[in-house]
């Protein structure tokens, strides 16, 4: 399971990428994505975002 990514809430500040354990985040023009077979559902990106931009 993937977290979900809002493009029209996300601001492109990169927290959620510095914070995520296995890298399953990356930028792509200038908003987060998540590479769903990386991402073990940790959690950590949703609870960094500052506009509660990712979900689970």
């Amino acid at each position: 399971m993937a977290v979900k990514i809002d493009k029209d809430t996300c601001i492109g500040c990169g927290a959620c990428v510095d914070v995520c354990p296995v890298s399953a985040l990356s930028m792509e023009n200038d908003k987060a994505v998540c590479d769903a077979d990386a991402c073990i559902d940790c959690g950590a990106c949703i609870a960094t975002c500052p506009v509660s931009a990712i979900s689970e």
